[in-house]
């Protein structure tokens, strides 16, 4: 069922306001008077409703049920054009609460000056893109931290603040996963291409971040973050 994305302040008790362009996404679906479509306001609230005019009839009002128990951040290294947006809509599709942007060592690039904005407007559109796709009932925000540490200290403030390092060899996801069960929280930590620095890893560990593998076969930057979200929700009994 088509989806759409309005702020709480568009929403009235018996209509909805619109923007533009989704009464004209509506249109060209074509849909027929009496076929409904599913408006969220972004909080976890999802409306049915029929095309009345230029709004939004509200049918019925219920809570987003797609939405995971866990809240999931996801710490990606800044990847190059087409990785960057596959890792971000996966992670959306899959249930990530917010994405996170980092710098590293190792990045083949870097986000600087005027152009930030520009890319986070891109990526953010992704996401709401593959919000709508995949039924979620929040846009997942897809915000930029300034350097490596302060990535590593906001990310270790999670309840299983998860540090996906490729030279780990002595921790799996499940081991770790196992030994705080009943997590509220967690953040997802994964590599640029080239993977992490010793010294990034290290400050990662001395911060608080737990280290661990995806295996012993090396995942690319893009499919890392699909793995080990998909690892966690299944844990925590979401999959």
């Amino acid at each position: 069922m088509p989806r759409f994305f309005v702020d709480t302040a568009n929403i009235g008790p018996t209509h909805i306001r619109l923007d533009p362009e989704d009464i004209a996404h509506i249109r060209v679906l074509r849909l027929g008077a009496k076929e409904t479509f599913i408006v969220c306001d972004g909080n976890g609230v999802d409306y049915r409703c029929v095309l009345d005019g230029d709004a939004a009839q509200i049918l019925e009002r219920a809570e987003n049920r797609a939405e995971p128990a866990v809240r999931c951040t996801v710490y990606l290294a800044l990847t190059r054009g087409e990785r960057m947006d596959y890792a971000v809509q996966k992670s959306v599709e899959l249930g990530a609460h917010a994405i996170r942007l980092f710098p590293a060592s190792r990045c083949v690039v870097r986000y600087e000056g005027k152009d930030v904005p520009k890319k986070l407007a891109r990526l953010q559109k992704i996401a709401l893109e593959a919000a709508k796709q995949s039924g979620r009932g929040i846009v997942p925000a897809v915000t930029m931290a300034s350097d490596f540490r302060s990535a590593m200290t906001e990310a270790a403030l999670a309840e299983q603040p998860l540090f996906f390092y490729e030279n780990e060899t002595g921790q799996n996801l499940r081991a770790v996963l196992e030994r705080r069960p009943g997590f509220q929280s967690a953040s997802l930590v994964i590599g640029p291409e080239g993977g992490f620095a010793d010294e990034e890893a290290a400050l990662a560990l001395e911060l608080g971040l737990s280290s661990v593998s995806l295996g012993a076969r090396i995942l690319r930057a893009e499919t890392a973050p699909v793995a080990a979200l998909a690892g966690v929700l299944f844990a925590s009994g979401d999959l």
